[in-house]
């Protein structure tokens, strides 16, 4: 495996609505984070992504409304994409799975699961709603979960407990397209993936090198795996919308979502190699070998964890010769008062339109500061305007406004040439070099909470060296001195920029701007409509090319010119945010 390739994949959310701040806390601003500074450290990185376009709240909704799925697809997939663009989403690729090459792939792991023998069909009781006159594939039911007993839970799977079950398990069910609870039992013949077969093979896979996974992911996949009590799952549904079987003799059935879903990973990166005009590429980062094969990360939040530490690694396993995953950083939830954010159940705060309203940094800012790594966390506004006005504004935004605004004014602007360093410039700039080692740990490590802890820390140690050396009355009776100061204040900004950048990209290229530099810290993001067999769908890209941004402690050169600094956030009102933001969720309610 070459150490130096990170495939960062990215859980493919549901195309039947707009994303809301719990799905960016929990699973799509974490991996952006962890892929920018990968790529800053030098790695050769793969972020890929997509919508989940055969998922049951896609054709429930359809069937609400009396549309084709693939009109809701084409609804909500756009405003995906829109939003990740404002957000600084740095994907290489955001697909969907309504492609020929997403079918193409998925059929062909069929297949090869069914060659070596972990595919076989058999009947099974499913339930069926009488008035709809449809099987109930387990997403289009809920009920009471039968071993945590939380209400509305899905049928395969409890939000609540993490434990995956047969709906039949469920307690009182009732379907979701007709709100029937008066459900027939029924046969029906499907294919099953033999995940039994691969219990003893993925508990030796979990024990060995895993120490490094979060907590809460490692003790419930081994907890899971522990019981011996997988079993086979359907692979197959009673529906007519889905990737097709690649048998003859089952036009009525399809592949079922569960199944091709996590397939879009490996898909997409076959996507992504073709568009680049490599169609082999993709074997540099998925096949195994010394010189193939890369370190995966899924980032996920917890409702996920079984299928990507457990099922994905069994089908990746039955297929041979790909890589596993290397670390699933799932997080926990992120709730608003008390309750889990739900694009389904109301519970929302739709991140197209509070990007609108609120500056893309300080939302990156704000949910990288209260992310719920380990344990769920209630989001409220009073804290979003908390986190950035007094942590972002009053900490990183007032240093750089202090010592840029000071900077262009005392120093004819440019930056100045410093005299001798003192004791106290040089133990500071020795700290503040520090964070690149002990900042850079934290990230690599997906521990991003702390990393933004240390910035800030870092940040605030430069505002303490600001107030107790005041070049600003320094300069009054030592010019010399005062530039000394006011270089140490600057090359400790311009390294704080980086180790900030991560998080907080606009800002660190608008301050890499100020500083005098030229060229581009990141990339650029782009959409690009591709065609195929299928038709056409809008994808999200990103051009590595222009980016010039180094996990390196560069040296400020004296005399730079500096531009007029901006302000690089803006202070919120907090009583218009809070008058606003509670009209939203009462009209919401």
């Amino acid at each position: 495996m070459d150490g130096n390739r990170i495939l960062v994949c990215v859980a493919w959310p549901y195309a039947n609505g707009v994303q809301h701040i719990g799905h960016i806390a929990g699973a799509y601003l974490p991996p952006d984070i962890f892929a920018r500074f990968s790529r800053m450290r030098g790695h050769d990185v793969l972020m890929v992504s997509g919508s989940d376009t055969h998922g049951t709240p896609i054709t429930v909704l359809a069937q609400k409304e009396g549309v084709d799925p693939g009109e809701v697809v084409e609804r909500y997939h756009p405003l995906f994409i829109e939003a990740y663009q404002k957000l600084g989403l740095t994907f290489d690729l955001f697909t969907h799975t309504d492609t020929q090459i997403h079918w193409d792939v998925t059929q062909e792991m069929f297949l090869a699961h069914q060659a070596n023998g972990l595919v076989y069909k058999d009947s099974q009781r499913q339930l069926f709603d009488p008035e709809a006159r449809q099987f109930l594939p387990d997403r289009y039911v809920v009920g009471i979960c039968p071993m945590c007993s939380s209400p509305d839970a899905r049928g395969d799977q409890c939000d609540s407990c993490g434990r995956l079950y047969d709906a039949l398990e469920l307690i009182k069910p009732r379907s979701t397209i007709s709100g029937c609870s008066e459900l027939e039992i029924r046969e029906t013949e499907h294919f099953f993936l033999a995940l039994d077969k691969m219990n003893d093979d993925l508990l030796a896979w979990l024990q060995t090198e895993k120490e490094f996974w979060r907590p809460q992911v490692y003790r419930f996949t081994l907890a899971e795996l522990e019981r011996h009590e997988m079993r086979g799952r359907p692979i197959t549904r009673d529906i007519e919308w889905g990737v097709t079987i690649p048998l003859e003799g089952y036009e009525d059935k399809r592949i079922y979502v569960w199944y091709d879903a996590v397939i879009g990973y490996l898909s997409a990166v076959v996507e992504h190699a073709r568009l680049e005009g490599k169609p082999d590429a993709w074997q540099d980062w998925w096949k195994t070998g010394e010189q193939q094969g890369s370190r995966i990360f899924n980032f996920i939040g917890k409702d996920n964890i079984p299928f990507h530490t457990i099922i994905w690694p069994a089908m990746l396993m039955g297929r041979e010769g790909l890589c596993l995953p290397y670390d699933v950083p799932a997080n926990e939830y992120l709730n608003m008062k008390g309750r889990k954010f739900s694009k389904s159940r109301g519970v929302s705060i739709a991140i197209n339109e509070v990007l609108e309203r609120y500056q893309p940094d300080a939302w990156r800012f704000a949910l990288t500061a209260m992310a719920p790594e380990t344990s769920d966390v209630d989001f409220t506004w009073d804290d979003f305007v908390e986190r950035v006005n007094n942590e972002l504004v009053a900490n990183w935004g007032n240093l750089v406004n202090r010592v840029l605004g000071f900077a262009y004014r005392a120093c004819d602007g440019a930056v100045p040439t410093p005299g001798p360093l003192l004791g106290e410039e040089r133990a500071l700039l020795a700290e503040v070099e520090r964070g690149f080692v002990e900042i850079g740990a934290l990230y690599e490590r997906v521990k991003l909470k702390g990393a933004l802890e240390a910035c800030r820390s870092l940040s605030q140690r430069v505002n303490q060296y600001l107030n107790a050396r005041e070049p600003w009355q320094v300069i009054k009776v030592d010019e010399a001195q005062a530039h000394t100061i006011i270089y140490t204040a600057l090359q400790a900004v311009d390294w704080l920029k980086i180790m900030w950048a991560p998080i907080l990209p606009f800002a660190a290229q608008t301050l890499h701007r100020n500083l005098g530099y030229e060229g581009e810290l990141f990339g650029r993001q782009f959409t690009e409509t591709v065609r195929d067999d299928r038709g056409e769908h809008l994808v999200l890209r990103y051009d590595h090319s222009p980016a010039t941004g180094e996990w390196a402690s560069r040296r400020l050169p004296p005399g730079q010119r500096l531009q007029r600094p901006d302000i690089l956030f803006q202070k919120l009102d907090v009583e218009e945010v809070l008058t606003r933001e509670s009209n939203e969720e009462d009209a919401l309610a």
